[in-house]
């Protein structure tokens, strides 16, 4: 039972309640008002002040109690709501007796709290809500955690403090209530999406939905998460990327197209990565990879204006400028320049895998041409893009649903965008040609060994929506919670998702 796990300051709370309700009153109304916030209520008194006019601002507030003074027969308090912090100014002989009792014996920091009565200034000439009236909303049972000191208007005020990180994801309900920044960060990630729909939208995409549970995953390269739905005797998979659906789309004619949703991937967890994430995907028919470059660099840099007012942002102590143009590394010159291989000049795994050794690269024995080259990129090239960087022309074998450079088939038009040492996002001209992609399928299924996450399952109603005819399209992928670290300034992942996903308490123990 919960209250088993009370404290004995929590069973002191519960004893409040009960002695509430004893008393007739309510510590959980079913109804509240608010007929102004804290930021509204101040603003609307500061507006009648500067015009000098006396009429009472009449008020009801409602919020959680941060700060509770009794002082004899006068009491302030400081109340929060979603735009910011306000004082409560009780005294005695507008309130009576009894009433004053009632908020010093049942009311406690973290409360909620609804307060009527209208705005005046205090001799200390702070703007404040002369409580008429007031009731309790919600009582809380636990306090909130560990008190700092603040210094408000000469007084010591006591606000609660959570900096343990294991703690702060586990209940982001407390992390969010005692940290302001943490809610600050939600708040630009929700600017963020709408800036992304916004540039959307305004090229003329529409936004579509595409399965969650799908009978073959695909688009991308990771391990699913498998489900098995019971009256259909069907094993099926979250997925892992919207691309193979949204390009049927194309088929169907809608050229211009995204989605921004959640991918699954049963991988590793680290500082960029989460087996739960928000993704944005778009296609965009008649273009390609040059296109959807400049297109990118774009977006972003009106993401930041809109969500921050500038295109420079500071990550990891370092200011980056994500204006465009963005800089552009052709793959093979960024290999040559990090390492001094030239993969032209290796063009199998074996050769390539002699050469790393050469240079003490400590390549993963037995992988791939393209794994060997992607693991260059990761070790030498993606942590030292710290302003914008573009790196393009990619191996085939690790891009199977990009479409090959003219003349050159063992590469493919495909780009990935690095920002702040990290990769943002991933690109192709895409492949429309279903014999093709078949060739790539059935490649891919014997090149890599049935657990490798690289290996790319058949699709055959993917190639059968490919053979009514795809146009050439533009495709692209962003990782939404790294454009949000970059746009906060926050290096872990999880700092940006509400509730990251956590080993399980009882395997920590």
């Amino acid at each position: 039972m919960l209250e088993e796990s009370f404290s004995e300051l929590e069973l002191t709370r519960l004893e409040k309640l009960r002695a509430m309700e004893e008393k007739g009153m309510d510590p959980f109304p079913t109804r509240a008002e608010q007929t102004h916030t804290s930021k509204e209520a101040i603003e609307a008194f500061s507006k009648a002040e500067a015009e000098g006019n006396d009429t009472p601002i009449q008020v009801t507030l409602a919020g959680r109690i941060r700060a509770l003074r009794p002082m004899g027969k006068i009491a302030f308090a400081h109340i929060d709501d979603r735009d910011g912090r306000v004082q409560l100014f009780f005294r005695i002989n507008d309130l009576g007796e009894e009433r004053m009792e009632m908020l010093s014996d049942y009311f406690d920091l973290g409360d909620f709290i609804q307060a009527s009565g209208y705005m005046f200034r205090t001799r200390r000439g702070e703007v404040s809500l002369y409580v008429e009236d007031f009731k309790m909303l919600a009582k809380a049972l636990r306090p909130l955690p560990a008190a700092k000191d603040e210094i408000v208007d000469g007084e010591v005020l006591r606000h609660a403090k959570l900096s343990d990180p294991e703690t702060r994801y586990r209940q982001r309900y407390v992390d969010l209530a005692v940290n302001p920044d943490v809610q600050e960060i939600f708040k630009i990630r929700a600017a963020t999406l709408r800036s992304l729909r916004d540039y959307l939208d305004s090229h003329d995409f529409i936004e579509v939905e595409t399965p969650i549970l799908q009978p073959i995953y695909g688009g991308a390269a990771a391990q699913p998460f498998t489900t098995h739905h019971n009256q259909l005797h069907q094993d099926l998979y979250l997925r892992i990327s919207f691309e193979l659906y949204l390009k049927r789309l194309l088929v169907g004619g809608l050229e211009r197209v995204y989605e921004i949703g959640r991918d699954f991937r049963n991988e590793g967890v680290s500082y960029k990565h989460n087996p739960e994430f928000t993704q944005l995907e778009f296609y965009w028919a008649y273009s390609d990879y040059q296109e959807v470059m400049q297109f990118t660099e774009e977006m972003i840099a009106f993401a930041a204006k809109q969500v921050l007012g500038s295109t420079k942002i500071t990550f990891d102590n370092q200011e980056i400028d994500l204006s465009p143009p963005w800089r552009r590394v052709e793959l093979r010159q960024g290999i040559l320049d990090a390492t001094g291989i030239d993969i032209d000049e290796h063009p199998d795994a074996q050769s390539l895998e002699a050469a790393m050794k050469a240079k003490n690269l400590n390549p993963n024995p037995g992988s791939t041409r393209g794994k060997l080259i992607d693991s260059i990129i990761g070790d030498f090239l993606e942590p030292n893009a710290i302003q914008p960087t573009f790196i393009y022309n990619y191996p085939r074998d690790i891009s199977p649903l990009a479409k090959s450079k003219p003349g050159d088939p063992g590469t493919v038009e495909r780009f990935e965008g690095f920002v702040g040492g990290m990769e943002l996002c991933n690109a192709f001209s895409e492949l429309n040609d279903p014999l093709d992609q078949e060739q790539r399928f059935l490649e891919m299924g014997r090149a890599y060994a049935d657990d490798d996450e690289e290996q790319h399952p058949m699709d055959d109603d993917y190639l059968n929506a490919l053979s009514y005819g795809m146009p050439p399209a533009g495709g692209f992928g962003i990782g939404v919670d790294r454009l949000v670290m970059l746009f906060s300034g926050r290096r872990s992942i999880r700092e940006v998702i509400l509730f990251p996903h956590l080993r399980s308490q009882s395997q920590d123990e």
